[in-house]
């Protein structure tokens, strides 16, 4: 089994079962896991934004996130990474 070091080495995938047979194949390395980590990252890795948000739209987010037990800007770097996944496997 073969070990993934960047995540820039795994494929977009065209399907589950070509997920499937490449993660069959393959496996993240656990240094890769650990940088994936909420938090666990360096910080030299993250980057500072501003974003403007409706101050309504932004409670609603908080106490959504709060009722996950969650942070509330980590869900929304969740939901942002989903999105982009799903907009790169619609191309």
């Amino acid at each position: 089994m073969r070990a993934i070091a960047s995540w820039e080495e795994v494929p977009i995938f065209d399907s589950e079962e070509a997920e499937a047979s490449f993660w069959a194949e393959n496996k993240p390395d656990l240094r890769l896991l650990e940088g994936s980590i909420a938090g666990g990252g360096d910080s030299a890795e993250s980057v500072n934004i501003t974003l403007r948000i409706d101050p309504r739209m932004l409670a609603r987010i908080k106490r959504l996130a709060r009722s996950r037990y969650l942070n509330y800007q980590s869900m929304i770097k969740q939901w942002l990474s989903e999105r982009m996944e799903e907009e790169l496997r619609e191309r």
